[in-house]
C-alpha cells in the first residue's frame, strides 16, 4: 500500500508543476485533465500526508522511550505522543485503504433518472409524484440543475412516469444507489376506510454520457413526431413537436415532449438513448465479473425492493444496509444525505472487504 500511495504522491506533484506551466495553462483541454486528476488524487494525498506526520511523532516518541532516563514528566509526554501516534495511524490507514479503491468513472458525471409506477395505480403515481419531489428538493440543496425530460402525468396529480436530468459534479455518485423498487405504506385520501395500502415504484438512475462514450450508428435510427398531450389525454400544443426514438438493435424507445421546440426534445431525447445505452454497455461488462456485483450495495436490478417509506410511523428503511430512520418527512423534503451517505459507506466497506479477502 505504502508503494501505491508513494507512486500517488510523485504524480501529485507532477500534476502541480505542469498546472503552473504557462503552455499547459493556455491549452485548455490539457489543463481541464490535469486539473481533474489533481483534484481526484487530493484527498489521497492530503490523507497520506496526515499518515506520515503521524508515523514520524509514533517514530520520535518511540525513539525517546527506547533510550530510557527520562524523568517522569518527560517520559509521560513521550508515551501519550507514541500512543496518539499508534492510534492515529491505525485509523488513517484504514482511511487509506478506502481512499485507494478503485473510483467509479462515472461517480463525476450527471443523471438522467426515470420513476415508473408500479403496483398500486393512482396511488402508485401520486408516490412518483412524492419521490420526483424529493429528488428536486434535494438537488436544490445541492445547487444542482434538474430538467424534465419526459413525463406521463394523472389527473390527480401523480405520475404514471416521469424521466429528469439532474446536472452537477458527482451527481451519479450521490444518486446512483436509488436504482430499484420503492414501496409506500399509507393510507391513500380516497380510503374511506382508513386502511394502509402498500404501493411500489420503480426507479432507475443512468449516468449521462457523451456521445464518445457509446457509438450509435444513424441509420439504427428511427425517429418519429407526435404531439405532446397533458393528463387525460387533452393536447397542449397543436403542433408534433414530441420525439420519440427507436434504436432497432437494442429495441430501446426514448421520448421527450416536454419542450415546444422539436430540436430541443430530440436533443435531451437522445442523451437519454446515449445513457440507456451506455447503462446496457456497462451492465454486460459488471455481469462478467460475478465477483464485483456481488460487492455492491444491491444489485441495482429494478425489481429488487430497496427501500420502504412508511407514512403511520414516520419511517424510512432501506432494507439493503438495514437502515432505519423516522425522519420521513425531512426526507420527502429532500434531506437525503445521512441515506446516501450510509449508502456509499456500506459499498466501501463491502469493497475494501472483498478486496482484503482476494
Amino acid at each position: 500500500m505504502l508503494d501505491k500511495l508513494k507512486l500517488a504522491e510523485e504524480r501529485y506533484e507532477e500534476l502541480n508543476q505542469m498546472i503552473m506551466d504557462i503552455g499547459i495553462i493556455n491549452d485548455q483541454e490539457k489543463y481541464r485533465s490535469f486539473m481533474k486528476e489533481y483534484k481526484s488524487l487530493t484527498p489521497l494525498i492530503e490523507k497520506f500526508r496526515e499518515y506520515k506526520k503521524a508515523e514520524a511523532d509514533y517514530n520520535e516518541a518511540s525513539e525517546l522511550l527506547g533510550t530510557g532516563g527520562l524523568d517522569s514528566e518527560f517520559k509521560e509526554m513521550a508515551e501519550a505522543q507514541y500512543n496518539n501516534g499508534k492510534n492515529l495511524m491505525e485509523q488513517l490507514n484504514d482511511e487509506l485503504k478506502v481512499l485507494l479503491l478503485p473510483r467509479d468513472p462515472d461517480d463525476d458525471r450527471s443523471v438522467i433518472i426515470e420513476i415508473r409506477g408500479g403496483a398500486g395505480g393512482e396511488e402508485a403515481a401520486l408516490f412518483a409524484n412524492s419521490l420526483f419531489r424529493m429528488y428536486t428538493m434535494y438537488a436544490q440543496l445541492k445547487n444542482w440543475k434538474m430538467e424534465i425530460v419526459s413525463s406521463n402525468p394523472t389527473e390527480l396529480g401523480g405520475y404514471k412516469e416521469i424521466s429528469f436530468s439532474i446536472e452537477g459534479e458527482g451527481a451519479y455518485a450521490k444518486m446512483k444507489y436509488e436504482s430499484g423498487v420503492h414501496r409506500v405504506q399509507r393510507v391513500p385520501e380516497t380510503e374511506a376506510q382508513g386502511r394502509i395500502h402498500t404501493s411500489t415504484i420503480t426507479v432507475a438512475v443512468l449516468p449521462e454520457v457523451e456521445e464518445v462514450d457509446v457509438e450509435i450508428n444513424p441509420s439504427d435510427l428511427e425517429f418519429q413526431t407526435f404531439r405532446s398531450s397533458g393528463a387525460g389525454g387533452q393536447h397542449i400544443n397543436k403542433t408534433e413537436s414530441a420525439i420519440r426514438i427507436i434504436h432497432r438493435p437494442s429495441g430501446l424507445v426514448v421520448e421527450c415532449q416536454e419542450e415546444r421546440s422539436q430540436h430541443k426534445n430530440k436533443d435531451k431525447a437522445m442523451k437519454m438513448l446515449y445513457s440507456k445505452l451506455y447503462e446496457v454497455k456497462i451492465n454486460e461488462q459488471t455481469n462478467k465479473i460475478a465477483a464485483e456485483r456481488k460487492i455492491q450495495v444491491g444489485t441495482g436490478d429494478r425489481s429488487e425492493r430497496i427501500r420502504t417509506y412508511n407514512y403511520p410511523q414516520g419511517r424510512m428503511t432501506d432494507h439493503r444496509i438495514g437502515l432505519t430512520l423516522y425522519k420521513l418527512e425531512n426526507i420527502l423534503n429532500g434531506d437525503c444525505d445521512e441515506v446516501f451517505d450510509a449508502l456509499r459507506i456500506a459499498d466501501q466497506a463491502a469493497k475494501l472487504a472483498n478486496s482484503e479477502a482476494v
